[in-house]
């Protein structure tokens, strides 16, 4: 089985400062004390079992904000390597768009070949326990005057958010229409316990998906479904694949966070069980195409 995995993170704790590594904790997400260990390039691939990993995408991983350009110095170098077959093929590098600094750190990270595109968190939740940034950085003036940069440097910008922010993010993008987005973890439906929850998940990616400039990665559901079972996952992915359609939504494992849920092979395997009944083209398009065409690698 071929994929081009489109949202992978990789640490050294040896020779890098990740934050959120330090003194890792509990949350919604999982056991984050289960993650403090090295995540190489080696690591990935020695897990892989029966996946032909053809190419990867490579979503900054909470490093040192204090520096953000060294994530992605480190990983081109990684790229670079001749037994690395260029991967991470494509790097989806860190900023801070609020930042005074935010123009000269995009000039930085385009000057690495491998870079694509950028991500900033923005998931802004009234419930402390699902809260990750505490400001909604989409509706400050300077935020928004950076995020106009993205087209000078032609980078994508990975939307990670949640069903609430989903309008802002709708009016961004057509307000955007030469930026290519890509919507993180499947619009990370969170409120799950209520039908109003699942209608502000539906409506918002439905009224994303109306924008033809975003695309959907369908990753880290395991994060809301711990005990995943591939029925537990179908209705999701089948609902943003029905709602992107097969030209603009693609699969990732979301490693190694997703690893504490379950093993790699096991979550590829899902995703080819649940779109079984698609044709070759669909599902090279699921697996392989549409990512090489979003990250264009």
């Amino acid at each position: 089985m071929q994929v081009v995995d489109s949202h992978i993170h990789l640490w050294d704790l040896k020779t890098h400062r990740y934050p959120w590594l330090e003194n890792p904790g509990v949350s919604f997400v999982g056991d984050a004390r289960d993650l403090k260990h090295d995540y190489l390039l080696d690591d990935l691939l020695g897990e892989a079992g029966d996946i032909e990993v053809l190419k990867l995408v490579h979503v900054e991983a909470n490093h040192d904000p204090a520096d953000p350009v060294e994530e992605t110095r480190w990983l081109q170098s990684i790229a670079d390597r001749k037994e690395s077959r260029g991967l991470p093929n494509a790097i989806v590098a860190a900023v801070d768009l609020s930042a005074p600094n935010a123009p000269a750190v995009l000039e930085a990270h385009a000057s690495f070949a491998n870079t694509r595109g950028v991500r900033q968190i923005l998931n802004v939740h009234e419930n402390r326990l699902f809260d990750y940034v505490g400001r909604h950085f989409m509706r400050e003036p300077q935020w928004r005057e950076h995020f106009a940069l993205l087209r000078r440097y032609d980078m994508s910008f990975d939307l990670q958010l949640y069903p609430s922010q989903m309008e802002e993010a709708a009016a961004l993008a057509r307000s955007h229409g030469d930026t290519q987005f890509v919507i993180n973890h499947a619009g990370m439906f969170v409120d799950r316990s209520s039908v109003a929850g699942y209608r502000a998940w539906r409506d918002g990616m439905r009224l994303l998906a109306g924008c033809r400039n975003v695309a959907v990665k369908i990753s880290g559901l395991a994060m809301f479904d711990h005990r995943w079972t591939v029925e537990s996952l179908r209705p999701y992915v089948l609902e943003t694949i029905d709602t992107f359609g097969v030209e603009r939504a693609m699969f990732a494992s979301n490693f190694p966070v997703d690893r504490l849920f379950g093993s790699y092979a096991d979550l590829w395997h899902a995703y080819a069980s649940i779109v079984d009944g698609a044709s070759v083209t669909e599902k090279e398009a699921l697996f392989c195409r549409n990512a090489e065409r979003c990250y264009r690698i």
